[in-house]
């Protein structure tokens, strides 16, 4: 079977990003949706990403007849089928069971990129062999130099071509609501777990079969291999440590494209620059870090207008739908990238969610682009 065996009847029951995020938390743990939606602090950089985007309005222009949106995008000499990939989601397993792998199929079958995390539960081996020239591998450095040249060793010989570093976690952010919800690092075997296990029967079936959630990698360097040991290794010798000095050798050391994500100030955008980084990712972890930041479309603008075409510029945090996506291309983001939203797709149909989220997207995107009376993307961020 595939992805269009399901297609139509899909459109219609899942329309939206939405309508994916109600089904899913139906069918995962609480404790596993409390981890995929939570912020921080009050959770009010969440809500003001929402509403910076939903402030966004463009006026469209008629009259222009038969419209025929062109969304193929190029960037650091691939092209891919949208201007929009899969972000990187940490402990992703635990909201469904073998997610890296099903995304990394998507991401093939529909060519996208797909950024495998750092904190992932399948290895840059499992991942790397279905993922194949659409793969992009997220890094939280560790504080050991040797250690950080064998994680992008094994970056590199598994295919991932595109290294994203990530700025924006000088130290684990508090999460209140997770811990409220019951999530521990390392998660542990509670009555409440096991109550959630028994309640969501399909999610507890694919679990025990792939195995409990672990952060897979990490565990190849951890002392025991178990949680309780990746979590003492993720503490004491994992990120928190990022400085100019170790992107400047990170830039030396790895010889494919390499982003910084997190950026949301100018002057951070034009070091990152001048170190020799071939794209940004304007972010702010999804509201998940500092509560107090800005949203990251506020920002955009102000980074665009710094980095004046000197180098690619992408976009993540609170995008939902393909009008978002819009958005930032119009506000001069080359390229897009979501998390929460094919995490969706993942944890509410399984092996084809993320191909679902693909159509949706694209098809939102190149409606809005005719509503707009626009064809291509270009003709996009030259509207006035």
């Amino acid at each position: 079977m595939s992805y269009n065996d399901f297609k139509e009847k899909w459109l219609n029951q899942y329309p939206a990003i939405n309508d994916l995020a109600k089904k899913a938390q139906k069918r995962i743990p609480n404790v596993a949706w409390e981890y995929l939606q939570t912020g921080t602090g009050n959770e009010q950089l969440i809500k003001r990403n929402r509403d910076a985007l939903n402030a966004i309005v463009l006026a469209p222009q008629f009259c222009k007849g038969q419209l025929q949106p062109k969304i193929k995008t190029n960037l650091f000499g691939k092209t891919y089928s949208a201007p929009f990939g899969i972000a990187p989601v940490g402990l992703t397993g635990l909201m469904w069971p073998k997610a890296e792998l099903l995304l990394a199929e998507t991401a093939v079958r529909c060519q996208i990129p797909y950024t495998l995390s750092t904190v992932a539960t399948e290895t840059p081996e499992t991942v790397g062999e279905r993922v194949g020239e659409m793969g992009w591998f997220q890094l939280y450095p560790p504080k050991e130099k040797q250690l950080r040249k064998l994680f992008l060793e094994r970056a590199a010989k598994n295919g991932f071509h595109t290294l994203v570093v990530t700025a924006d976690v000088p130290t684990p952010s508090r999460r209140e609501r997770t811990k409220r919800a019951g999530m521990q690092m390392p998660p542990k075997i509670t009555p409440q777990f096991i109550w959630q296990g028994i309640t969501h029967p399909v999610w507890s079936y694919y679990t025990l079969k792939r195995g409990l959630p672990n952060l897979r990698m990490i565990a190849d360097y951890s002392e025991f291999g178990d949680m309780m040991s990746v979590g003492k290794f993720s503490r004491d010798r994992l990120g928190g440590n990022l400085s100019w000095e170790i992107c400047q050798e990170l830039r030396e050391e790895w010889k494919g494209t390499i982003l910084l994500k997190g950026i949301l100030h100018p002057e951070d955008a034009l070091k990152a620059i001048h170190i020799g980084f071939d794209g940004i990712v304007v972010s702010n972890h999804g509201g998940r870090q500092f509560d107090g930041a800005p949203a990251s479309i506020e920002v955009l603008p102000s980074i665009v207008e710094a980095v004046n075409g000197k180098t690619a510029i992408l976009f993540d945090s609170g995008v939902r739908s393909g009008l978002d996506i819009l958005r930032a291309l119009k506000l001069g983001a080359d390229f897009v990238l979501l998390g929460r939203a094919f995490m969706y797709g993942i944890a509410a149909l399984g092996k084809y969610g993320g191909d679902h989220v693909v159509e949706i997207l694209s098809d939102q995107l190149k409606n809005n682009m005719v509503q707009l009376g626009v064809e291509s993307i270009n003709a996009l961020k030259s509207l006035k």
